[in-house]
């Protein structure tokens, strides 16, 4: 496990590349900021499983900017160079409800600079409004391109409906990009948005078929569904307490990342994958039990795996 932030030049097991903006989370007794974006939510929930981890984003260099530097960074994360390009970062404002869900609006520009990482990473992870919004995905894109044949591509598309135009669009954009993918991680809302009307299992089955290796289905309390050319498997959630659902699906993606990098020589075999998806379970069921994205340590998920 690290113990302190990598520098420059690190050779990185995980390059995470994708928006890092702030919360602005409102409910009925305030407002509050927290750093957030899924991209570097799991960052920085990599960073606090001991993974060594670099974001390529694009923020401002601004207060909202040092304040998700400060975030990363006591993480053990790495912001890598290029990262500060904009004017100023972007928001997002979630409005939590009664029972923990959130609902949410976007200010943000997505403009990534064309700086590749020093160094391949075992494992490249990009997803959400990074991979949809223009100019910035086109260079996300191209990033997949350059890397995805020496390295192990994670995709989460994190589906944001009120930033991705038409669904036509916002379909093709995603499986153009399957095929420069390993693993590819979706909500069961993400596969209903994306496929209307599809049983999962078809959704996942489509996946495969332009590409990856892994599709995983998160489906909140009914578990999560693995699945490969080979073989189909459902892992049970985890039972917990909801504070708020905010950062669940990234610090499952977190986890993941994890397992994958320490899974060993047996591939995606029905073993593995039930260790991926019970590992990933727990951390998103540590998570939702207290506010906002708040990831499990490795001390903590090794506690509550055992």
């Amino acid at each position: 496990m690290h113990s302190s932030t990598p520098t420059p030049g690190t050779i990185l097991d995980v390059v995470v590349i994708g928006e890092a903006l702030i919360d602005v989370v409102t409910t009925p007794v305030g407002t509050s900021e927290h750093p957030g974006g899924s991209p570097a939510n799991v960052a920085y929930g990599l960073g606090r499983l001991g993974v060594t981890t670099g974001l390529l984003t694009a923020i401002g260099d601004d207060e909202r900017g040092a304040a998700i530097g400060t975030h990363l960074h006591s993480a053990g994360v790495l912001l890598l160079p290029g990262s500060r390009s904009l004017a100023r970062t972007a928001s997002a404002t979630a409005t939590l409800s009664a029972d923990g869900s959130a609902n949410y609006d976007f200010d943000i520009v997505w403009d990534l600079e064309p700086v590749a990482p020093a160094h391949i990473p075992k494992v490249l992870h990009t997803g959400s409004i990074a991979t949809f919004l223009a100019p910035g995905a086109a260079a996300v894109k191209e990033l997949l391109c350059q890397a995805h044949r020496e390295c192990l591509v994670t995709y989460d598309p994190n589906i944001r409906p009120a930033l991705l135009g038409s669904h036509a669009e916002a379909l093709s954009t995603f499986e153009d990009l399957l095929h420069l993918t390993d693993v590819v991680k979706l909500s069961d809302e993400d596969a209903q948005w994306l496929y209307p009307g599809k049983e999962l299992e078809d959704v996942a089955a489509r996946i495969l078929d332009l590409g990856s290796r892994l599709a995983v289905i998160t489906k909140g309390s009914l578990g999560s569904l693995l699945a490969t050319s080979s073989a189909q498997l459902l892992v049970p959630s985890v039972e917990s307490e909801v504070a708020d659902t905010i950062g669940a699906g990234d610090s499952y993606m977190s986890a993941l990342i994890m397992g994958l990098l320490t899974r060993g020589t047996d591939g995606f075999a029905p073993a593995v994958l039930e260790q991926l998806g019970r590992m990933a379970s727990m951390a998103a069921a540590i998570t939702v039990r207290r506010p906002g994205a708040n990831p499990p340590t490795l001390q903590e998920l090794r506690t509550h795996l055992d």
